[in-house]
């Protein structure tokens, strides 16, 4: 040791004083978007203010507007887009020009306890304790409060546009209730919301300050107080210790961990520690970690000599039966009461939407992500966390189920597989009525393909000489009717000459005048399509009908086509030979929709008493393309008496969809 101390001599002692005069006062103020070289010692301040309890502080600071790099049409044009033209007390930039800017801070860190603001003198250092470290950055709030104001005159503007079928809402029942108390963990949950933490730091009051320059003599006055005020060292008592407690001070003693067992079935538990516990727990916590398992799998994992049986009972409380494999239940990954970690949504939302994911999944292998966001209309990331629950994704197939079909335990349970199934039809019916679909929507897509048929090369050649030959006359007759046409399109049309059986001024297939020769009736597969569509959807654009038809097209297996093309002309015959008619909807001038889109059919005739309704919200339409529900009440009430409210609901699902308060005609509402 003597020799260690021969080697490091002492070279000199300073002596160390606790200034405690600003100990509650001191900041650090850091400007990290500016290099130290260039302070804003030289800068006029304009004003000063802070949070003590926050330790928020804001500055603002002049802008040299006659310097040459300052660009006077820049700052003119930002204190116009924030202030406007007019002058008030509460503008920000009184000369109509940006001449100052604020800076405003964050807490560089929250644990000062480790800084000191230090001050060497006469061979004594003098160290006081900081309260803050803040950093100051420049604050673009004056582009919040321009926003602002341009969403004010937007918003005045829209106001002023007045519309003849825009009247007051009528009155309508209020229900008063009662808010239950609120429970502790819901009261816990809303204190550390990020909305209770912004209300909280607006409730405190900002305190004005006055700033003081480095070379003033207040400043020169306070910074006395950075030095030690007593002289007498046996006042600093933070810095008289003995030896032993300074050690200690240094090297504080190991405090033994204590070792926390996982006690849920939430902590990662071994096999042993498993088995330890309830047949049902073990199941239901399998479950819950692996989310999807096939049946042998679960029963490989269970100790040897685990009844079959029980573990069946058991998966069937905290699983469903998705292809032959058992996938955990909503409700056991979010209980009643709790929400989503993403988003917030309640758990009772988060069940319902992944139900229709495992749904889907129990009519096909893959799924489209965008198809189901937009049916559940959940946050992306609580769908998201749906799919890789069950599915993993897949290139250009969206999201494929995880395991493939268990044939075996389909095959070895039939009891058991068709109570899962009467489940999901229960299941099915209520998430039918809460997302407003039908099952036939998406079964199309799981209609089996035939098997490819390969052709050689010398018989396709042959197909194609026998069907040229064969429409070579057909395409001849067309060819002559176009022409024949041309000849006669001059010719006035007689209105009384219109053939018994037209529909919409449209021959049918059973008037005298319709050709059948020339081949220009449109084909009975086409409209039983056309049929069936609208009586499904009673009102549709002519370009949602083509796009229907299209995937009706592709859906069909190869080779197998009932019609190969259909003209639009064709579509529009078929559709008024299907009882329909051709709605003008009065579409506004600025309306930015296609010519397809403003061409709206609606179901005319179905030979039911209802048809009397929707001809009569037809003709309406005819006046304005959009109507509020109280005129459409009212005028089904002059024109057929009192309409059941259930009859007025029925109509408006049928036929229109609401938008602001509005109804608009299936395909007509402008985006």
């Amino acid at each position: 040791m003597a020799s260690g101390d021969d080697d490091d001599p002492i070279i000199e002692e300073i002596d160390v004083y606790l200034a405690k005069s600003l100990a509650d006062k001191l900041y650090l103020f850091q400007y990290p978007v500016r290099p130290s070289t260039m302070t804003y010692d030289d800068v006029d301040h304009l004003a000063a203010k802070i949070k003590p309890k926050q330790q928020r502080v804001e500055l603002e600071m002049a802008i040299n507007a006659m310097s040459p790099n300052y660009c006077r049409s820049k700052g003119e044009q930002i204190a116009l887009n924030v202030d406007g033209t007019g002058y008030d007390e509460t503008n920000t930039y009184s000369a109509k020009l940006m001449d100052k800017q604020t800076f405003s801070s964050i807490q560089a860190t929250t644990n000062t306890s480790r800084y000191a603001a230090a001050v060497f003198r006469k061979g004594e250092l003098h160290i006081t304790p900081l309260t803050g470290i803040l950093q100051l950055r420049p604050s673009f709030s004056y582009l919040d409060k321009a926003d602002s104001k341009t969403r004010e005159r937007e918003a005045a503007n829209e106001g002023g546009d007045s519309s003849q079928d825009e009247a007051e809402e009528e009155a309508k029942a209020i229900t008063v209730r009662f808010a239950r108390p609120e429970s502790e963990q819901a009261r816990q949950r809303r204190i550390q919301s990020y909305e209770f933490l912004q209300k909280k730091q607006a409730e405190e009051p900002w305190v004005h300050l006055h700033y003081h320059g480095v070379k003033d003599s207040r400043s020169e006055h306070e910074r006395q107080y950075l030095f030690c005020q007593s002289a007498d060292a046996s006042e600093n008592s933070e810095l008289v210790k003995t030896p032993k407690e300074y050690l200690s001070m240094l090297m504080p003693p190991l405090a033994e961990e204590k070792v926390v067992k996982p006690v849920g079935p939430s902590n990662v538990l071994s096999m042993a520690q498993l088995r330890t516990l309830p047949l049902g727990e073990q199941v239901k916590t399998l479950m819950k970690n692996v989310k999807v398992m096939p049946f042998a799998n679960l029963m490989g994992l269970l100790a040897s000599g685990t009844d079959s049986v029980s573990v069946l009972r058991c998966i069937q409380q905290v699983a469903l039966l998705v292809q032959g494999n058992w996938v955990v239940k909503s409700d056991v990954l979010y209980p009643k009461n709790t929400c989503s970690a993403h988003s917030g949504v309640p758990a009772e939302v988060l069940c319902r939407g992944r139900d229709f994911v495992m749904w889907r999944f129990t009519l096909e292998r893959s799924v489209m992500r965008k198809e189901i966001a937009s049916i559940i209309k959940l946050p992306p990331e609580d769908v998201k966390e749906f799919l890789e629950h069950v599915a993993a994704p897949r290139i250009n197939r969206g999201w494929e189920f995880l395991l493939p079909t268990d044939v075996d335990f389909i095959n070895k349970h039939p009891d058991v597989t068709h109570r899962q199934h009467m489940l999901w039809v229960g299941i099915q019916s209520k998430l039918e009525k809460v997302f407003n679909f039908c099952k036939e929507d998406f079964m199309p897509k799981s209609a089996p393909q035939p098997e490819p048929v390969h052709v050689s090369g010398e018989q396709r050649l042959q197909r194609a000489q026998e069907r040229a030959r064969e429409t070579q006359s057909s395409l001849q007759k067309e060819l002559d009717a176009r022409r024949a046409g041309a000849d006669r399109q001059d010719e006035p049309m007689d209105a009384s000459s219109v053939p018994n059986g037209c529909v919409n001024g449209y021959p049918s297939a059973t008037s005298p005048g319709f050709d059948h020769a020339n081949g220009t009736a449109p084909s009975q597969e086409l409209q039983d399509f056309v049929t069936k569509t609208f009586q499904k959807h009673f009102v549709m654009t002519l370009n949602e009908l083509k796009r229907l038809l299209n995937l009706h097209m592709a859906s069909m297996p190869a080779g197998q086509a009932a019609f190969h093309s259909v003209s639009d002309h064709m579509l529009q015959d078929t559709i008024l030979l299907c009882h329909c008619r051709q709605i003008l909807v009065p579409f506004p001038a600025q309306s930015t929709a296609a010519r397809d889109e403003q061409k709206v059919f609606g179901l005319w005739e179905t030979g039911q008493n209802f048809d009397k309704y929707r001809r009569l919200l037809f003709d309406m339409f005819l006046k304005n393309y959009r109507l509020r529900r109280s005129t459409i009440q009212t005028k089904l009430a002059e024109e057929l008496g009192e309409v059941p409210k259930a009859d007025i609901d029925r109509l408006l699902s049928e036929c229109c969809k609401s938008h602001a308060g509005m109804w608009y005609l299936k395909g007509t509402i402008q985006s």
